[in-house]
């Protein structure tokens, strides 16, 4: 093993090790040598190189998302530490510990000119946990602090120790236990590139962290509200895989008085949820007695518990027909998103529910309506897929029904994961999706960082914009052979042609839409996967036939469809099931 002959280089590696932060993705640079040298020629940490600074950021999100443990990512100085934000913002609003490290130039060389410089310190607090601006050594390259750094030297290298170990403490407890992305910028004077075979230094002792701790709550006052309403509806966005007993699944699917509505995102199944929120609510927006049937849908109590929610119908319908109460389940935080939160339950939600549901109840005609009304929209659904032509409402039908239990299901942002909202997800896939910003930047490169720890075979349902965007998110050398890419092609953003302000120009065309004519075969041919493409439903069968079948290289299916039909069945279809 080796370590950088900095102190402070020595001090990170040293406390990433005691705190079993393992995991370390690397983009190439120099200010960074000390560290790239000591984590990679340290065997107990598993590193990963890649080039572009914005897909390594999203890789290593991946992985700390499917770990659930802290993973860091490590840059050089000036911009590149820029290009981690988009995946920080997400890892903050995910609840996801990524471990952000930027090497830096010397105070003393930060706007003077030099080279590759920028102000580093502080610059993602708005998207963080935690700051932690190390000092730099004064032990290190001496001759330069004293000609160049005179104000280092009112510390003694004693105190500047102290001090950055205690800062490392703090980030990374903060990392660990509030699952929250950290910063660590730790400067550097050259020479860079000297190591030692053994640290010169010893860390203190790690101390037991601290979890944070759920409130007492008084779970009998909620349950006793909850046996006296008739109209009770849960909602669940965003929920990693497998964390819902089953015993609370099926608690919550046997009351009778609620409405449990689920996302794709989600995570629950069950027969008597409801998967499809917009299949219900958009035929209320098309009907003519709208205001009695929103308020038949009304609820008394709201609960709510996971991450941020993608139907734009249930938030504009609970913002405008508000329950009496709202309570969200959540030990960390709780978002206001309907602007009517009554209460924060800082609980895990298995514990809240296991104490407050009681034994199966009757039905309500609250809960039997909706049923009717979501036998309805099923039947008609099928009914309609009978008769629409090929276009992306017929390849997510087909594409839900090909995927082999059991996978990772990666979806991209914008249409992508509001088309699989209004088809059923069968309940042994594992479905990710960066809703935290929800921006299309960085799916592809989260999907493979994900696919790295994860058992079973990963898939990647993408647009093409996503999909082009991310296009370095291929660019690395860890992609496994059973990686899956089905990538829908409708030359160019085609929600913006469902929304308001849609209009047949070319501005639209070219400033919204942004219609292009890019296929994905050469960047397939370049990144190493096979490529197949299909533009109607035989091919698309065809294709989906062998796409899941071992191979050697991963595989691209990109499948092709008609821009200027793809809105009009899309908005066919609410008509059609009202």
């Amino acid at each position: 093993m080796m370590y950088s002959d900095i102190p402070s280089a020595q001090t990170l590696v040293l406390y990433f090790k005691s705190r079993g932060v393992k995991h370390i993705v690397i983009s190439p640079g120099s200010r960074n040598a000390p560290l790239t040298l000591s984590f990679s020629k340290n065997s107990f940490f598993s590193c990963y190189s890649i080039v572009d600074e914005r897909c390594a950021a999203f890789f290593a999100l991946g992985m700390a998302q499917q770990l659930r443990e802290p993973v860091a990512v490590v840059c050089t100085s000036g911009s590149a530490l820029l290009n981690y934000y988009p995946a920080v913002a997400e890892a903050f609003y995910s609840d996801i510990p990524l471990i952000v490290v930027s090497a830096d130039r010397p105070s003393y060389r930060i706007d003077i000119g030099d080279g590759q410089t920028i102000r580093q310190e502080n610059v993602l607090e708005k998207h963080i946990g935690y700051s932690a601006n190390l000092k730099q050594d004064i032990s290190h390259a001496p001759e330069k602090v004293s000609e160049w750094g005179k104000s280092l030297l009112a510390e003694s290298q004693e105190a500047i120790q102290e001090y950055n170990e205690r800062e490392l403490v703090n980030a990374l407890q903060i990392a660990r236990w509030k699952s929250t992305p950290v910063h660590i910028n730790i400067p550097f004077e050259e020479p860079l590139y000297g190591v030692v075979e053994k640290p010169a230094l010893q860390i203190a002792e790690k101390k037991t962290d601290v979890p944070i701790n759920s409130d007492e709550e008084n779970w009998s006052d909620y349950a006793s509200i909850w046996k006296q309403s008739g109209r009770k509806m849960i909602l669940v966005g965003v929920n990693q895989p497998n964390v819902m007993e089953k015993a609370v699944l099926e608690a919550l699917a046997q009351d009778g008085n609620a409405l449990v509505f689920t996302e794709t995102t989600s995570n629950m199944h069950h027969p008597e949820f409801f998967p499809s929120i917009d299949s219900i609510i958009a035929p209320i927006e098309k009907s003519e007695n709208k205001e009695d049937l929103f308020k038949a849908l009304q609820p008394e109590i709201l609960v709510t518990f996971g991450g941020l929610i993608v139907s734009k119908k249930i938030k504009a319908f609970l913002r405008k027909y508000q329950p009496k109460e709202h309570w969200h389940i959540d030990p960390k935080k709780a978002h206001d998103t309907f602007f009517c939160l009554s209460k924060h339950v800082k609980a895990n939600p298995n514990d809240f529910f296991g104490a407050v549901l009681p034994s199966e109840t009757e039905k309500s005609a609250y809960k039997t309506k909706w049923q009717e009304v979501k036998k309805h929209y099923e039947a008609r659904r099928k009914t309609y897929l009978d008769q629409i032509l090929f276009s992306d409402f017929t390849v997510f039908d087909q594409v839900m029904q090909y995927i082999p239990k059991g996978y990772q299901v990666h979806l991209a942002n914008s249409s992508t994961v509001r088309y699989t909202q209004l088809f059923p997800m069968d309940a042994s896939l594992k479905v990710f999706c960066n809703r935290g910003t929800s921006g299309i930047d960085g799916s592809t490169s989260t999907a493979v960082g994900a696919s790295i720890h994860a058992v079973e075979p990963t898939l990647l349902i993408t647009g093409d914009l996503s999909f082009f965007y991310d296009s370095n998110g291929l660019w690395n050398t860890h992609i496994r052979p059973d990686f899956r890419i089905i990538l829908i092609n409708n030359s160019g953003g085609g929600i913006f042609r469902i929304l308001p302000g849609k209009e047949d120009t070319e501005e639209f065309s070219t400033f919204f839409e942004t219609h292009h004519g890019f296929t994905a075969e050469h960047l397939a041919q370049m990144f190493g996967f096979d490529h197949f493409r299909a533009e109607d439903e035989v091919e698309l069968a065809n294709g989906l036939e062998d796409f899941y079948a071992t191979s050697l290289k991963p595989k691209i299916l990109e499948i092709c469809t008609p821009r200027l039909v793809n809105n009009k069945i899309l908005l066919g279809y609410f008509d059609f099931i009202s």
